[in-house]
């Protein structure tokens, strides 16, 4: 049977872009839900998605608590879908099974003891964080939200007995940044509903939270991510409309204040068409940070976003992803960001994670006449693009976001990235070019891949290159393929230049000879690369640009041109184009086909520059490269693939700093590239 979903009676006068009305959202989130009951027999029947083998949970030998938690984030995370729905129709039924009798029924089951399915209490496992917390914070962020749902139905009896496992929940260790904020929702949703709790606890909670805010709406967690979006906005929100405005008020207008200041730039993050983007961890949430649009309109005074944009950009998210039939895997959203890849998803995942996805569906909360319902869809600012690129600078968390008017994608430009982790470490991540797994032969999609030729890494000798003549954790084979930034530091934003550093090891190493300085200016079609090699040893690098799935197993065709000034590589699919324009610094072009690395596509075509430098002390050199995108299938123009009129190499620039360039654009615009002091610019 086909899952994919279609939106059928398209109301074009009022969406003109998607077609998405009120009514469409019901239907999708009942199409969604039918094809998750098809997994549930009887309202005696817990979820039970059939289990994904790979990194994800649970695992067959995993101890019977682990079940109970796949059990009921199942529960939970249909419950995002569900509850819309029955606070819509009470009485709504999905395959025959009355869902507020379900869920009803299970949620009683799994908090109160002696079911099949009950929860353990935290005295009954070792002293630690479970995955239980999380999924309390999920149900009560939906509870408080839409009161009426369930609790109500319940006897005080019931009641009683189930917040005696609620609160000891609450109450248990959580852990820090966003964990916090279940631990608040429950504590919460305890004391709304006359139960008493230990208000210095939550106090605390309250103020940590609110301690993670760095500026610009973004919140710290281990590197800038979408959690910022999905859970302290769209969880603290809720929270603070349906808990805190009553009971604290002071905190409660710090998170709005956050919120409103995150949505000056949030709709930037999403294409024209609104697609997301492959960004950060929890890949398979995918749209959960869409949730920020309607729940936009919950905050006070005058809704911060345009209604008919947001409406359209939310629409659009979803659509995405529901329209795609390989978008689902046992008739439920898969682990993946399309299909199934075991390389996006984490081991804190199970089956029924991705439903979280679905955070948006809690627009229909909104009452009939709410502006995001009643506005007729627009596109925002990407009418008034044309052919022109917008760029935004978040300096706080260090992001550079792009909207290209001539392509209608938006990229991501991280700066603070603290580790090793493809879901951060991109040069760049593009709204309609998913990311890539790493490629340990090289050529791996945006990213600077490197290999070590150093004979002291290659004998394994002497790793830290100190006078001792020992060997430091430094094994030959460690070298044998290529490696990616470890980290990646902001360094902020000069004469339109965006200065970025890519540490290809980790310290005590990292300060003298592992270092690329990345110098992005951003083009009407993509990005042309000044990057200032500091490597100091023997060296591979390849530089690739992002890939292009083999749809239907059709491969990517490929060209190649030279000019006097460069030489540059082409690839091509249905609706996609891609090139690479290198002007000085690389010794070649190719194209590699890449296996199980694509988001989309079992193979692949990456486009790359390579290089290879023996010398026992290589020059520092400037690297320069045009990587350029399009979303069509109109052949390239020359002047498209000469972006750049003239190139100036400074071996010293104005201020003193080694190794600079003053680029002319075709355009006729100017850009001095300047190093000077980045290594004190430093922010991460």
């Amino acid at each position: 049977m086909k899952n994919a979903y279609e939106v059928r009676n398209p109301d074009r006068a009022l969406s003109p872009c998607t077609g998405m009305t009120r009514a469409h959202y019901v239907d999708c989130a009942r199409h969604l839900l039918e094809r998750a009951f098809r997994h549930v027999r009887s309202i005696h029947t817990p979820f039970a998605f059939p289990v994904v083998p790979g990194k994800t949970y649970p695992r067959p030998d995993d101890p019977p608590w682990r079940w109970r938690a796949f059990e009921f984030e199942a529960l939970e995370r249909t419950l995002t879908l569900a509850g819309p729905l029955m606070h819509l129709e009470p009485e709504v039924e999905i395959g025959g099974i009355r869902l507020r009798e379900y869920y009803g029924h299970q949620l009683y089951t799994a908090l109160t003891p002696g079911h099949s399915n009950s929860l353990p209490l935290p005295e009954d496992l070792p002293d630690a964080t479970y995955q239980f917390t999380c999924e309390f914070g999920g149900l009560f962020k939906t509870l408080l939200l839409l009161p009426d749902i369930i609790w109500p139905y319940y006897t005080r009896e019931q009641q009683d007995a189930m917040a005696q496992t609620i609160s000891k929940w609450a109450h248990h260790r959580t852990t820090q940044n966003n964990w916090r904020i279940f631990n608040i929702m429950a504590l919460s949703f305890l004391r709304k509903n006359g139960y008493a709790i230990d208000d210095e606890l939550l106090r605390s909670h309250l103020l940590w939270v609110v301690s993670y805010h760095s500026g610009s709406g973004w919140y710290l967690e281990q590197t800038y991510n979408y959690y910022t979006i999905s859970l302290f906005v769209v969880y603290g929100t809720i929270w603070a409309r349906t808990f805190g405005d009553r009971h604290y008020p002071g905190i409660a207008a710090a998170i709005e204040n956050s919120a409103r200041e995150l949505m000056k730039t949030y709709p930037r993050f999403f294409a024209r068409n609104g697609f997301m983007n492959m960004w950060a961890r929890s890949i398979c949430y995918r749209t959960w940070i869409s949730g920020g649009f309607p729940i936009s309109f919950l905050l006070r005074g005058e809704a911060p976003l345009d209604p008919g944009w947001a409406r359209r950009l939310c629409s659009g998210s979803i659509l995405q992803f529901v329209t795609r039939e390989d978008f689902y895997e046992n008739d439920i959203p898969s682990l993946g960001f399309y299909g199934h890849r075991e390389f996006v998803i984490q081991n804190y995942s199970c089956p029924a994670s991705p439903f979280l996805m679905f955070l948006p569906f809690l627009c229909l909360a909104l009452p009939d006449d709410s502006p995001f319902w009643t506005a007729v869809e627009n596109e925002g600012f990407w009418e008034s693009l044309d052919g022109r690129a917008r760029v935004s600078i978040l300096e706080e968390p260090g992001l550079a976001l792009v909207n290209y008017g001539s392509s209608g994608t938006s990229e991501i430009l991280p700066g603070k990235v603290y580790y090793q982790d493809p879901n951060y470490s991109k040069l760049a991540f593009n709204t309609h070019f998913p990311w890539e797994d790493h490629d340990p032969q090289g050529g791996t999609s945006m990213e600077y891949s490197f290999r070590s030729l150093d004979p002291r890494d290659v004998r394994g000798d002497d790793v830290n290159f100190y006078l001792t003549g020992l060997a430091l954790r430094n094994a030959p084979e460690s070298s044998a393929g290529y490696t990616t930034s470890q980290s990646m530091l902001y360094n902020g934003t000069r004469g339109g230049v965006i200065y970025r550093q890519a540490i290809l090891r980790q310290p005590p190493n990292n300060g003298v000879g592992y270092i690329i300085d990345l110098a992005d200016i951003v083009l009407p079609n993509g990005i042309l690369r000044v990057d200032r090699s500091r490597l100091a040893f023997e060296h591979r690098l390849t530089l690739g640009h992002y890939g292009l799935p083999h749809e239907n197993g059709v491969r990517a065709a490929v060209t190649r041109f030279e000019r006097p000034d460069c030489r540059g590589i082409t690839a091509s699919i249905p609706g996609r184009r891609l090139a690479l324009i290198a002007y000085g610094g690389w010794d070649s072009l190719d194209a590699r086909i890449h296996r199980g690395c694509s988001a989309e596509a079992e193979e692949s075509t990456v486009l790359f520059a390579r290089r290879q430098r023996m010398a026992k002390n290589p020059a520092m050199e400037l690297m320069i490269t045009a990587l350029l995108h399009r979303t069509d299938d109109s052949p390239w123009s020359k002047e498209e693939l000469s972006p750049v009129a003239s190139i100036e190499l400074l071996e010293i620039s104005a201020s003193f700093s080694p190794l600079g360039a003053r680029i002319t654009l075709r355009s006729g615009e100017c850009f001095e590239v300047d190093f000077a002091g980045i290594d004190g610019r430093k922010s991460c």
